[in-house]
C-alpha cells in the first residue's frame, strides 16, 4: 500500500507570536472493499500500521469500514438483522485492536443495529461512525444525518437518519476538536457550520461515492471534491475525507479521498484506483489565521435565515426527484 506524504503547506497569514504552533499530524487509510474479511482486515491493518510508522497521532478509514456497500440495490426484508453491535461488533473489535496495538486514535464506520426499544416497527439501522481511543475507549459515535435516495445509492432504505439531541457532537482526541459526520453530509454547508459553531476544527467524512448508474459518462469526482474544499474554506475547517475504491455491483468507486485546509488547498490526495495512505500534518492556527482575516462566524445574520428551517415543500424543492427514482425501480424490476 503506498504511502503518499503531503508536503508543507505554511500558513500564509502565519504569525510569528515565538510560541510553538498548534499542530497534528494524522492519516487517512483508503482501500478497495474484499470479500474475504479476514484479507479486507488485514489490508486495513496494513495501511494503519503505515500510518502509525508515519508518526499519525490519529487514523481515519471509510465509510461502512469492514462492508461491502449495500445501496446498490434496494434492501428488501429488514435490514437492520444484518446490521452490528454499536459496542461489540466486529467494527468496534477492529478499531479498538489496532489502536491499542499502534497507540493512535481510529476512526471507523459502521451499520449500527439499533436497541430493541429504539422505533421497533423500522427496519432500518443507522450508518454511524466512532472514535476510539488507544485504551479502547469509545471516544463517540456520531450517526450520519443526511441520507442520499438517489439511483445506485438507495441508502433510504438501509439507514434511518440520525436524530439525536447533539446532532452535530465534537470530540476531543488527537490533540484535535473533530467533527463526525458522513458522506451525504458532506453536500451539505449547513452540516460544517453548524460544526464549526460548535468548536470543531477538522472533519472527518467517511466516504462511499462513485459512478452515477442512471448517468454512467457523469464524472461527479471533481464536483465532489470542490464542494467539500469549499465547505472547509467557508466554515473555516479541515477536511478528512476517505473515499473506497473498485467495482462493488452497481457502483463504480472512484477513490481520490484527500484531506484540505481552511484555505481551500488540497494538502494531499489519492489516486482514483488504487489503495494508499495518506499522510498531512494539520497547521491548526493556520485556522485561527483565516477566521480573523476572514470573521464568517462573527459575521453571520442567523436572524435573516429562517427559510432554511422551514418544511421541504415537495414539488417546489424535489424538483421530480422521486418520480426519477420510482422510474429506475420500475427499469430494475
Amino acid at each position: 500500500m503506498d504511502v503518499i506524504t503531503g508536503t508543507p503547506h505554511p500558513s500564509p497569514l502565519r504569525e510569528d507570536t515565538g510560541t510553538p504552533r498548534r499542530s497534528a499530524r494524522v492519516a487517512l487509510v483508503q482501500a478497495r472493499w474484499l470479500e474475504d474479511p479476514v484479507a479486507h482486515q488485514r489490508r486495513l491493518a496494513d495501511g494503519i500500521a503505515a500510518a502509525a510508522s508515519e508518526g499519525a497521532a490519529a487514523v481515519f478509514l471509510q465509510e461502512l469500514t469492514l462492508s461491502r456497500y449495500p445501496g446498490d440495490t434496494p434492501a428488501d426484508g429488514v435490514p437492520k438483522d444484518r446490521a452490528e453491535s454499536l459496542l461489540d461488533g466486529p467494527t468496534i473489535t477492529f478499531a479498538r485492536r489496532q489502536a491499542a496495538e499502534h497507540g493512535l486514535v481510529v476512526h471507523a464506520s459502521l451499520y449500527e443495529r439499533p436497541a430493541e426499544d429504539d422505533q421497533p416497527d423500522d427496519p432500518r439501522g443507522y450508518n454511524t461512525a466512532i472514535l476510539v481511543a488507544p485504551d479502547g475507549t469509545l471516544v463517540g459515535r456520531t450517526r450520519k444525518t443526511h441520507i442520499p435516495i438517489s439511483a445506485g445509492y438507495y441508502e433510504d432504505t438501509y439507514f434511518r437518519p440520525g436524530a439525536d439531541a447533539d446532532p452535530f457532537p465534537v470530540h476531543d482526541a488527537a490533540g484535535l476538536r473533530l467533527g463526525l459526520p458522513t458522506c451525504w453530509d458532506e453536500w451539505f454547508p449547513e452540516v460544517a457550520r453548524s460544526y464549526g459553531l460548535a468548536g470543531s476544527e477538522v472533519l472527518a467524512y467517511p466516504t462511499a461515492i462513485g459512478s452515477e448508474p442512471t448517468f454512467p459518462a457523469f464524472d461527479t469526482a471533481p464536483i465532489w471534491r470542490q464542494v467539500i474544499v469549499a465547505n472547509g474554506i467557508t466554515a473555516g475547517q479541515f477536511m478528512v475525507v476517505p473515499n473506497r475504491w473498485g467495482d462493488e455491483g452497481d457502483i463504480t468507486f472512484y477513490g481520490s479521498s484527500f484531506i484540505s485546509d481552511p484555505f481551500g488547498r488540497v494538502l494531499v490526495e489519492a489516486p482514483r484506483d488504487a489503495d494508499a495512505v495518506l499522510v498531512a500534518d494539520l497547521d491548526l492556527d493556520a485556522r485561527v489565521e483565516w477566521l480573523r482575516l476572514f470573521p464568517f462566524y462573527l459575521t453571520r445574520r442567523p436572524d435573516l435565515y429562517g427559510g432554511l428551517v422551514q418544511e421541504v415543500d415537495p414539488v417546489r424543492d424535489g424538483h421530480g426527484a422521486r418520480e426519477a427514482i420510482r422510474a429506475s425501480l420500475a427499469v430494475r424490476s
